[in-house]
């Protein structure tokens, strides 16, 4: 598969820290058999999930943000593979398949553009490449009847995760059109108008293109909600969002309570599970906010969502150890390995 880099046992036991009488998960996670073999090795795979990350910010930086997102799947993977394996979480159910590079798209577009909107055109052209790459690698762990575990990177790939998502659960017979629902713990929609692709539309063109049938958001900032986008959400029956302010501020239900709202209103079909760390109070991110739900609430939602839903994939984006304005928090990846040990014991 295009961009994609499979890892080796080798490349996992060297981000593990082997120590006498433990037990790391990078000692019990799979790798594919055979890296030449993907679509076929995933096939044969025992593990249940299949973990892979895309460390990029070209999404990002098409959508005029912070440069950063591609900074968190390493520190993310240093931190999972050293959980322990015991009766919590054995490991032995995962797959890590590797990483996707696409350094090559980012370093022709910052050697050959010479102005800031010819850069902008050319992050939003790389975007579609992206699409592409990423919504092979989802379809074919769909339709292997495996559940993708999608970290780093911008909110751009909602998209081919929702697209990849559906199509492969349609050509596995599992639903009868390649359709699907998606919660996202958020505080923006990502509903910008079809602008050309970037990390503010994903959804949208995931809705216009057919693959997105029902779409709810979790937390989003009323401050940072389009008046276009919330007319089109208002005179959407198949869109609904609860607004942070709502929860936390007129308490008009509680954060538990606008879960259960998400999850009731996507259960009729398979649903992906998005979290963009931006909506986490002061986590580093291309939005980093000084208002947002804490760590707790983001492990709830992917506790809840992931019991209460019928899975199709959790992605989760937005996140960094380090910004190009200078930014760092090393945090961020410890924080993502807590959520993705959260769902599998959930989904398990």
């Amino acid at each position: 598969m295009q961009y994609l880099k499979v890892f080796s046992k080798q490349d996992i036991l060297s981000l593990t820290r082997l120590r006498k009488f433990e037990t790391k998960l990078g000692e019990c996670v799979h790798v594919l058999k055979d890296p030449h073999a993907v679509e076929p090795s995933i096939l044969d795979s025992r593990a249940r999930f299949v973990v892979f990350g895309i460390p990029e910010d070209i999404g990002v930086k098409a959508n005029a943000g912070v440069g950063g997102a591609a900074t968190a799947w390493a520190p993310f993977l240093q931190s999972f593979l050293n959980i322990q394996s015991n009766d919590f979480l054995v490991g032995d159910n995962i797959l890590m398949l590797g990483q996707m590079d696409f350094s090559t798209l980012s370093e022709a577009i910052e050697n050959n553009t010479l102005s800031y909107e010819e850069r902008i055109e050319a992050y939003r052209h790389a975007v579609n490449i992206i699409d592409d790459a990423v919504e092979n690698v989802v379809r074919t762990i769909t339709q292997a009847g495996k559940i993708p575990i999608v970290i780093g990177g911008g909110h751009n790939n909602a998209y081919p995760c929702i697209k990849g998502a559906a199509k492969g659960l349609h050509k596995a017979g599992v639903i009868p059109i390649a359709q699907i629902n998606a919660i996202n713990l958020d505080a923006h929609a990502d509903f910008r108008p079809v602008e050309g692709r970037h990390s503010g539309n994903g959804f949208r063109y995931a809705d216009e293109d057919g693959y997105l049938e029902k779409y709810c958001v979790i937390g989003i900032h009323e401050n940072y909600l389009t008046q276009n986008t919330w007319i089109d959400i208002v005179n959407d029956p198949f869109i609904d969002i609860i607004t942070y302010e709502d929860i936390f501020l007129h308490e008009k239900r509680n954060f538990i309570q606008a879960i259960a709202h998400a999850t009731g209103f996507t259960e009729d079909t398979y649903c992906g599970i998005e979290l963009d760390l931006d909506c986490i109070e002061n986590i580093l991110s291309s939005a980093t906010s000084p208002v947002g739900i804490q760590p707790l609430h983001a492990r709830q939602y992917i506790h809840f969502t992931a019991a209460d839903s019928k899975v199709a994939y959790l992605h989760i984006c937005e996140g960094a150890t380090q910004l190009e304005d200078g930014r760092r928090n090393e945090s961020t990846g410890k924080l993502i390995s807590y959520l993705v040990s959260d769902f599998v014991k959930v989904v398990e």
